[in-house]
């Protein structure tokens, strides 16, 4: 018959209690998939749709096979890990973690982002969006000036025509509008 381990006590000073969740700190992402699934369950399940305009199967569909995804993963995640199991270490990973993080690149990416959100409204999603387009590959080490904004464009205007005209999404156009 298996038998659980439990830490021994050190008199109370909390360390064996600490090293217990130090060895079981993937509990935490299960927490965190619990949360996620309850959140995203609670978001489908409180939406006001009538489903006799959207017929047998509508916008709750997904969100709420997510959410019970989701909790599902957390429990069959948090047995395997109560039970021994542990998540290894990524032996493929090309990454010299002596070298210090690159926070000039995080936060030119940041700046791209948080520009490129204040100015979809003003500016309309095309020009925002070749923007953040050509921001972020500059940010990432492209330096091709002549080359970048042109595919930056290019993708923006496919991306807008994609959303707003075949998908039904409206983005807004900015001064671009009547053009597109």
């Amino acid at each position: 018959m298996p038998t659980t381990e439990t830490p021994p006590d050190d008199g109370g000073s909390g360390g064996s209690r600490r090293t217990w969740l130090r060895e079981h700190s993937e509990l935490g992402v299960c927490l965190m998939l619990l949360a996620l699934g309850a959140l995203v369950l609670t978001d489908a399940l409180t939406m006001d749709v009538e489903i006799a305009q959207r017929g047998p199967i509508g916008p709750k569909t997904v969100p709420i096979a997510v959410g019970i995804g989701l909790l599902v993963v957390a429990v069959i995640l948090a047995i395997d890990v109560l039970r021994g199991g542990r998540g290894e270490a990524e032996g493929g990973e090309d990454i010299d973690l002596s070298e210090p993080a690159d926070w000039r690149t995080v936060l030119l990416l940041a700046g791209v982002f948080l520009g490129a959100a204040v100015l979809i409204e003003p500016l309309g999603f095309p020009v925002a969006g070749a923007l953040l387009f050509w921001g972020a590959a500059y940010a990432l080490g492209s330096r091709h000036l002549d080359r970048d904004p042109l595919i930056a464009a290019g993708l923006s205007l496919l991306t807008y025509v994609v959303f707003n005209n075949l998908l039904g999404v409206p983005l807004p156009g900015g001064p671009l509008m009547g053009v597109l």
